[in-house]
């Protein structure tokens, strides 16, 4: 790294986006991310489409008990 950096012509907030969203990641426990691999190969879906489909059907069991 050097000892200085020139940022005389630096432009503030150049690659801001408003709109732009952070999508964190996300980790899962080896014997979860195992169990729902396979589930999604016997589908033939995404892991991600089948865990946004549980994520969204447990989300409507906790709206329903409010």
């Amino acid at each position: 790294m050097k000892d200085e950096y020139d940022f005389s012509t630096a432009e503030r907030g150049k690659f801001f986006r408003e709109e732009a969203r952070l999508m964190p990641p996300i980790h899962l426990d080896p014997e979860v991310f195992d169990y729902l691999s396979k589930r999604a190969l016997a589908q033939r879906v995404s892991l991600s489409s089948l865990v946004n489909t549980l994520l969204k059907k447990e989300i409507e069991l906790i709206d329903a008990g409010k």
